[in-house]
């Protein structure tokens, strides 16, 4: 170590021993994980780690975020599963490489921050929708089967998936392996504070896996090849494949989800410490990175994942060096003891994803945000349903016309209160009046009696736009032509009306 002043040598021994704690534990949360994204993706495991050695050795030393860490994601398991179902497993490699550099331009192009812009809403009901889906598929493989097909064939085919297992001695000891390592999970939770430094789903994933072999379970296993035999780099002939619009389709699904999810994941983490803030557009340019380069190699696309950067930051990381490190762990341990993951049940790393899916379903977070604001909660049922029953891309999409609609109905919201004396009429208008509500305004004008005066306060608006003004301006002028009943009229202040002020007599 370099002679720095006492206390400086001090600092630096102090983050470099908390760096490489961090490192340990960001390793031992992610190594599960990589391998069942993997599975659950339909590529073999090995691609999942080899995502989670770039997300660490080459994302986590670039610019952009210090302690948010990156690898393979659940919110993507969905989508890639798709895509390699649809397009095959070679066109994979172009899809994941041709996001990445998407991801480039759009964070060269100074665009991260416009990713803030997307209804949380939709953020919430696209997390609750690919929650959902990673369940409904995960439930098959808990009991050692396959999916029965589409998202909406997998739903459909619990109540079968069921009775099928009942009647399975293999099937229940698949399930019951799954079932026991969720519940290790929970309960961990609940540990006392020094036994949870170590991750519930490693602690789940080990105790089960042993559990599983000293009981000779019969249950399938992994199937962990090497490194460089997985590491597949596309052919120039595929590049051919964009030129599909559905290929080129889902490559902007995956660049605009991928991006989504990072950003989001880096304000949450920004609020989890008070350390660097995040640089958007770098970040943005660094998943870009990570995703080209795992492109390149034909391994899963990836994403900063909030489950890992959360337990770097309360691992108590101090640099960068911690989720650089991480990545180190994952190669050497796929170099050194990959015979190891072999001995992992299927069954076990289903019941840590179905885990990771209840958790991005949040049930508890559907209550709150209905308690809270009805309408936001119908916006991501709305995403939550469509994604279900289309597919990621197109339930989002959905998703941000149904937020769109919403924000059109607040923002024309208009209350109107009438009060009959004996000698007038007081009409009174609050809210926003504008052109989505003028059929609604001159229906109301258009009833008030002809004989009788007419007050109309229009002070309450908070935004008047020209069309409404126009409108009741005519009306105003139609009955004083006709002779009909006095009108008097009380516009709103000047900043809340879309056109200049004027006279008004």
């Amino acid at each position: 170590m370099p002679a720095y002043p006492h206390g400086l040598n001090k600092l630096v021994r102090t983050n470099l021993y908390r760096d490489i704690g961090a490192s340990l534990v960001v390793f031992l949360v992610a190594l599960p994980l990589c391998i069942g994204i993997a599975l659950a993706s339909g590529v073999p495991a090995e691609l999942g780690v080899i995502t989670g050695i770039v997300g660490g050795l080459l994302v986590g030393a670039l610019p952009g975020s210090s302690f948010q860490v990156s690898g393979p994601a659940a919110g993507l398991t969905v989508l890639v599963y798709e895509a390699v179902t649809e397009h095959g497993a070679e066109t994979l490699g172009v899809i994941v490489l041709t996001a990445g550099v998407l991801q480039i331009l759009l964070g060269a192009a100074r665009l991260g921050r416009w990713f803030q812009a997307i209804s949380l809403a939709v953020v919430q009901g696209m997390l609750a929708g690919i929650g959902l889906l990673l369940i409904a598929g995960q439930a098959y493989a808990l009991a050692d089967r396959k999916p029965a097909g589409t998202a909406t064939e997998n739903l459909l085919g619990l109540p079968g998936l069921v009775a099928d297992v009942a009647r399975s001695g293999a099937g229940l000891t698949a399930a019951g392996l799954g079932v026991l390592t969720i519940a290790l999970i929970v309960l961990w939770a609940k540990a006392p504070r020094p036994l949870r430094t170590l991750p519930g789903p490693l602690v789940a994933v080990v105790a089960v896996s042993v559990l599983a072999v000293v009981a000779g379970a019969d249950a399938q296993r992994l199937e962990v090849g090497t490194l460089t035999a997985a590491i597949r780099p596309p052919e120039p002939d595929e590049l051919g494949r964009l030129l599909d619009p559905a290929v080129f389709g889902t490559v902007l699904a995956f660049a605009l989800i991928a991006s989504a999810e990072s950003l989001f994941s880096a304000a949450a983490v920004d609020r989890m410490h008070s350390g660097p803030r995040t640089r958007y557009n770098a970040e943005l340019v660094a998943q870009g990175v990570g995703n080209s380069v795992c492109g390149l190699l034909g391994a899963l696309p990836m994403t900063a994942v909030i489950v890992r950067s959360a337990a770097n930051v309360h691992a108590g990381a101090r640099t960068k060096l911690s989720r650089v490190l991480h990545g180190g762990w994952l190669l050497a341990f796929a170099l050194f003891l990959p015979g190891v993951l072999e001995l992992i049940p299927v069954a076990v790393l289903a019941g840590v994803l179905i885990h990771s899916g209840w958790k991005l379903l949040s049930p508890q977070q559907v209550a709150w945000l209905w308690r809270q604001d009805r309408g936001e909660a119908l916006v991501m049922a709305v995403t939550t349903a469509a994604i279900v029953a289309t597919n990621l891309l197109e339930g989002v999409l959905i998703g941000m016309v149904a937020a769109v609609v919403k924000c059109a109905w607040d923002v024309s919201h208009l209350k109107v209160s009438e009060e009959r004396r004996d000698d007038r009429i007081e009409l009174r208008l609050a809210g926003n009046a504008t052109f989505l509500r003028l059929p609604r305004i001159v229906e109301i004008l258009d009833a008030l009696p002809a004989t009788q005066r007419v007050e109309l306060d229009l002070s309450g608006l908070r935004h008047l736009d020209h069309a409404c003004l126009s409108a009741v301006e005519s009306w105003a002028e139609q009955r004083r032509t006709m002779s009909l009943g006095e009108v008097r009229i009380q516009l709103p202040p000047v900043d809340s009306r879309s056109v200049p002020e004027r006279e008004y007599a």
